[in-house]
Parts: C-alpha cells; sequence; structure tokens
C-alpha cells in the first residue's frame, strides 16, 4: 500500500493533463478576491528532480514534459503551465518539475489556504523539507513566512478531508489523486467524494484517474458521473494504442465536480495540441464529456461536432472516444465490427408510441463506445497498474 513513489513517474503525459489542468482551476478560483482553501489528500514529495535514479530509470519525463519543453507554438493556456514549470529551471535545463502542492503554492494567493496530506513517511518528510527550503528562500528575497497559510500533515487524506468541509470561505478547491495500486482505491474515492459532496456541495473536486484494462478503472468514470453534483467535466488523454501484453500507461482522466464553466472551451483549444505533440501512433486521441448528475433518464452530452446524445445508462457511457468525441486527422476510428444504429420503427396508426427521442436521433442510435485497454505503467522496474497519483 505505501510502496508507490511518485517520483519514477514525474512529468509523464499523465501529470501534464493533471497539472495543466490544476493550473486553470486555480486561475478561475483567483478571479474573485475572497480566499478559498486547497486541499491535497494524496501530495506527494512536492517536487521532484528529473535527472534522479528514480526519473531517468524510467524516463516517463519523456512521454510528457519533454516533447513540451522546447514547443514554441503552445496554446496560450498551456503556456501558462509550461511557464510555471520554467520558472522552476531558471537555467532552461529541464530537471525540476513539481507535484501538485508545489503548483497549488505557486498559483495560489497570500490569502489562499493550503492543507496538504500525505500518507508515505518519506515523500511526507520530503514535503516538508521542500516547503521549509522555500520558506527559507523567500525570508532571504524578503517576503513574509508562510506561517500558517500551508499545512502539511502525515496521515490519511480521504479521512482527514472531512473535517475541512465546508472550508471558513465556502470555497474550496480538493485535488483527489490516489496511486490507485488498490481497488479499493476506486470506492475510497468514490466514497469520499459523496460525503464530501454532501458536506460541501458548492465545492471544485478534481479527481485523476488513469485508463486501464481492470473493471474498477473502466467503469470508474460512469460512476462519478452519479454523484450528486450540480455539474461534471470528463477529458481523457491516450498517447498511444495500448500494447498487447498490457504493460506501460497510455491514458488516463481528469474527472472535475462543478468546475468552471471557462474550463470546458480551454480543454478544446489545447487537447489536439496535446495529442499532436505527445501522440506515438494513430491510437492517441483525447475525448471531453460534460453533463449533470447521471440518474435513471438523466443525460450527459458528449462534446465534440456531433449533436446531442443521450447517455441513458451511465454504464453503458464509456470515458473514452465514442461516436460524440472529437477526432484529429489520423486518431483512432470506432471498430470496423460495430454495427450502425439500427432505424427507428415507424409509428403505428393511432399514437407515436415507437417515435424518435426529442434529438431527432432513433432510440437505438444511443453511443455505447468501446473501451480500450491502458495497462499500467512500471514502478521500480516492475509493471503496476497506475501510474500518475501522488504528485
Amino acid at each position: 500500500m505505501l510502496s508507490y513513489r511518485h517520483a519514477f513517474h514525474a512529468g509523464n503525459h499523465a501529470d501534464v493533463l493533471k497539472h495543466f489542468v490544476q493550473v486553470q482551476l486555480h486561475l478561475y478560483m483567483n478571479q474573485k478576491d475572497a480566499a478559498y482553501t486547497y486541499i491535497d489528500t494524496h501530495s506527494g514529495a512536492g517536487v521532484y528532480a528529473l535527472d534522479s535514479f528514480q526519473a531517468t530509470k524510467t524516463a516517463e519525463f519523456d512521454t510528457g514534459i519533454g516533447p513540451l519543453w522546447n514547443c514554441s507554438d503552445v496554446p496560450a493556456p498551456l503556456k501558462e503551465y509550461l511557464d510555471l514549470i520554467k520558472g522552476m529551471n531558471p537555467s532552461g535545463k529541464m530537471r525540476y518539475y513539481p507535484g501538485s502542492p508545489w503548483v497549488a503554492e505557486q498559483m495560489s494567493r497570500e490569502q489562499d489556504r493550503l492543507r496538504l496530506f500525505e500518507l508515505h513517511p518519506a515523500d511526507c518528510k520530503i514535503l516538508a523539507d521542500n516547503f521549509r527550503k522555500l520558506d527559507a528562500h523567500k525570508a532571504e528575497q524578503g517576503e513574509r513566512s508562510r506561517g500558517r497559510r500551508v499545512i502539511i500533515e502525515h496521515g490519511d487524506g480521504f479521512h482527514s478531508m472531512k473535517a475541512l468541509l465546508p472550508p471558513p470561505s465556502r470555497r474550496a478547491l480538493v485535488l483527489i489523486d490516489p496511486p490507485y495500486e488498490i481497488k479499493d482505491d476506486y470506492k475510497r474515492v468514490r466514497d469520499a467524494l459523496d460525503e464530501a459532496l454532501g458536506k460541501f456541495p458548492s465545492g471544485t473536486y478534481a479527481i485523476w484517474y488513469p485508463v486501464l484494462q481492470r473493471m474498477e478503472s473502466r467503469q470508474f468514470a460512469d460512476r462519478l458521473k452519479r454523484l450528486p453534483a450540480k455539474e461534471w467535466l470528463n477529458v481523457t488523454l491516450t498517447t498511444n494504442t495500448p500494447t498487447p501484453d498490457g504493460t506501460g500507461l497510455h491514458s488516463s482522466g481528469m474527472f472535475i465536480l462543478n468546475p468552471p464553466y471557462t474550463l470546458e472551451p480551454i480543454l478544446r483549444e489545447v487537447m489536439p495540441y496535446l495529442v499532436r505533440v505527445l501522440g506515438k501512433d494513430a491510437g492517441a486521441r483525447f475525448t471531453i464529456e460534460k453533463g449533470t448528475q447521471v440518474t435513471g433518464a438523466a443525460a450527459g452530452r458528449l462534446v465534440g461536432d456531433a449533436p446531442r446524445a443521450p447517455v441513458g445508462n451511465a454504464r453503458r457511457a464509456s470515458p473514452l472516444s465514442g461516436k460524440g468525441s472529437l477526432r484529429l486527422p489520423g486518431q483512432s476510428m470506432p471498430r470496423a465490427d460495430e454495427a450502425p444504429a439500427a432505424p427507428a420503427k415507424p409509428a403505428r396508426a393511432g399514437g407515436p408510441r415507437n417515435a424518435a427521442p426529442r434529438d431527432g436521433a432513433p432510440r437505438s442510435a444511443r453511443t455505447s463506445a468501446a473501451r480500450p485497454a491502458a495497462p499500467g505503467a512500471p514502478r521500480n522496474g516492475r509493471t503496476r497498474q497506475g501510474g500518475g497519483g501522488r504528485g
């Protein structure tokens, strides 16, 4: 349970998606003068050296921040994320990569509060040391100490989050990204969110998750759609076709409950660029979904060029690409063996019993997209089914 170390995975494509979205969430929260509380349930070490033994052993940064480092044509929202990382590397050499606590510290303001939790004892100590060094550096520059603005605790973030909600300011941004090393992590995330929404329904909750072959992963996003949040937004990034032997992390997602209205158009602008730069083959793609709580008759919406398509049964709605997903030239298409939708039966005389839904699509044309397998990333030289949580 405590064997996961994010240093082996720092800066990979999953980190790019996670931290790019996190930067955008902070920018939106910063638009109001009122303070907010940032809660990080699985903080990790805070800062990672990309020239360390752990990072160079797997070199996963070559799937993420590496290809982006020298790009000069990045969309403006992505540049905000890259500028933060390059600020950590004033020499111009790509050496340090931030974890989510460091992103939060750099993006939040003096009046905002950071509550950081980490269960791994070694990483918790490193996290505290990194913030202690940051305090010392700020003191040399004549800046005031962070005081109680940042509080780091060695403990279970799922459990600790409960006591912090609702925050005094009634504004909160919560990031949840466990390593998903064990199946129970998926259930714990959902249960923790269900309880958190009961205590503080207006908070913004951002959840990172891997897209893997295991059933818990394939059903995870659809289960989150059933949570009692006003709105949700789900984005996934796949960099290459899953390998036949089931190794490597090829796809991950960010699921945001109560997302800012500005996030979807930003994702529309940036995700095609990430697919183009980070994509390895024709299997590279992204998807964006948005909607409200999925209940028996509630409908989500796949965002793209296709018309509105009801989800209906949440367990049939894939977090990966389907007929309503956004695609670029060269991206993978639906399987050849997918049968076309059957036309609607003509209505019987005397009443519209078999009439099509209001959106014009026949009832049988509801999307049920294929879920390509995307297994886990190597850890300490071994194969694992997580690879992106913590940090």
